[in-house]
């Protein structure tokens, strides 16, 4: 559909579902038309989309197409080319998605370490080691929610909504399964302080060592860009692992 000049003309195909070939729209672009562009385009005639919804191709199988990426880009970009659209869904920001994840087994796990009397019919108090594993497991989980509001960069700004429902499934199912067991009356801990010694040191060891990790992945990542670069070890000893 590409008209001679500087101005063209190009269908764009839609995918749904794995069915393409439908023409939703045709749209006037130039050489310097950016796929930004062609999404606040098409956004005028569909307005229910936004743009992290929008994916572009120009073929089936080819990546999806850079928002920055102008018409100029496409060298096999001529008369009667064809740009595939594909709708992703409702979207969702991964920060959001983060903090669900990880504020729901704070409150999952509490449930079973502060409510055991009406739970378990428990009537004596939760033993050392029960605390013990409350403050870790909580302050694990605190400390992730701190990543996700200080450090994470995210290259991609959304993902399917559907994702956030099978995550805190995930998330939030295990730490009430863990929590159930932890905290039950019958739980039997550990023979000896070595062993609980040994386990928390080892605990302290992981959580520092995540939370240099995180830390470093944030520094390779300039704040404000979508920057991928090959995790390098610097002068953090963690990062050699």
């Amino acid at each position: 559909h590409l008209s001679s000049g500087s101005v063209a003309s190009s269908g764009i195909n839609a995918e749904y579902g794995g069915r393409s070939g439908k023409t939703l729209l045709s749209l006037e672009v130039s050489k310097d038309t950016t796929i930004t562009d062609i999404k606040k385009m098409h956004i005028k005639q569909k307005p229910y989309l936004y743009p992290t919804r929008m994916n572009y191709k120009l073929s089936l199988k080819d990546k999806a197409l850079s928002e920055d990426a102008k018409i100029a880009d496409f060298e096999t970009f001529c008369d009667g080319s064809v740009l595939y659209f594909k709708d992703l869904g409702p979207q969702i920001g991964w920060s959001t998605v983060f903090l669900a994840e990880y504020i729901g087994p704070i409150f999952t796990y509490l449930i079973f370490y502060l409510a055991r009397g009406p739970i378990y019919g428990a009537t004596d108090p939760t033993t050392t080691i029960q605390n013990i594993a409350c403050a870790m497991y909580v302050g694990h989980y605190i400390k992730r929610v701190l990543e996700t509001i200080f450090i994470h960069r995210f290259s991609k700004a959304t993902m399917p909504i559907g994702n956030l429902f099978k995550n805190c499934s995930y998330y939030w199912g295990f730490s009430a399964f863990i929590s159930y067991f932890v905290n039950h009356p019958l739980y039997t801990p550990a023979g000896c302080n070595t062993c609980l010694y040994i386990g928390l040191g080892t605990y302290l060891f992981g959580e520092l060592g995540n939370l240099s990790c995180h830390i470093a992945f944030k520094n390779m990542r300039p704040a404000g860009t979508k920057t991928r670069v090959i995790p390098m070890p610097n002068s953090n000893p963690f990062t050699l692992l």
